[in-house]
């Protein structure tokens, strides 16, 4: 069997953010697991100072929602960069905490924001950050606005997994890790498993046996593409 030159990479992200990675690190095979169904509810009344955002899907369900003529704060409080770059674009004076929820936590703690915040927020959601908010004394109301539906592998996707040469996974939320080791079950897959997790939780939530796992340093996209790049030197010199 001749050897790769690089093993498969599979990304399983929601197309727009597969899509994305997989122009940073050079071409990929995308098969989305799962699929945003945008959803219109009727917002908490009274005033608000601010609006959290967690994700990017997020930030596009805010822009539907305040499209659709409700208003919302024009201050957005963001977990990371690529959800601050979206909300900006979107219209949003947004800041970014340059992290996952803790960081964002920490972030909103430390602008003090004065009056009420609106969590706005998928279906499935980590972090339990509108408690935390209300028990550090900064009110905070949530909001389901999005929820992610979750859908089977492509052929293709099933094609090279049951194949016997390696694919490498880079994998972003415990949620997908989840789904994704069902769906190899489910597709008896055979190839061997390179694990690139956004962090320990994700790694823990991926019920597969790997090869090799390799934690992002930070939970952000530079760092899932230097776990990428170090899985790809392991294979060059294994």
């Amino acid at each position: 069997m001749t050897r790769q030159s690089h093993p498969t990479i599979l990304l399983t992200r929601p197309l727009a953010q597969s899509q994305r990675f997989a122009d940073q690190i050079g071409g990929a095979l995308i098969s989305p697991l799962m699929r945003p169904e945008f959803l219109s509810p009727m917002l908490p009344s009274g005033d608000f100072t601010a609006i959290v955002l967690t994700s990017e899907t997020g930030v596009e369900a805010a822009r539907r929602i305040s499209a659709a003529g409700t208003a919302l704060p024009n201050r957005a409080f963001c977990v990371g960069n690529r959800t601050a770059e979206a909300a900006r674009a979107a219209g949003f004076d947004a800041s970014s905490a340059a992290g996952a929820v803790n960081n964002l936590l920490a972030y909103i703690l430390a602008a003090a924001p004065v009056g009420r915040l609106l969590l706005l927020r998928g279906q499935d959601s980590v972090g339990d950050l509108e408690q935390r908010l209300i028990l550090a004394g900064i009110e905070t109301v949530s909001q389901i606005i999005y929820r992610q539906i979750s859908q089977s592998l492509t052929d293709g996707a099933r094609a090279v997994l049951q194949d016997p040469r390696p694919v490498i996974l880079p994998i972003f939320s415990p949620r997908s890790a989840r789904l994704l080791a069902a769906e190899l079950r489910r597709v008896a897959a055979k190839a061997p498993i390179w694990l690139a997790a956004l962090s320990p939780a994700v790694a823990e939530a991926f019920d597969f046996p790997t090869v090799y796992t390799e934690i992002a340093t930070r939970p952000d996209s530079p760092a899932m593409l230097q776990a990428v790049q170090a899985l790809r030197g392991a294979w060059m010199t294994s």
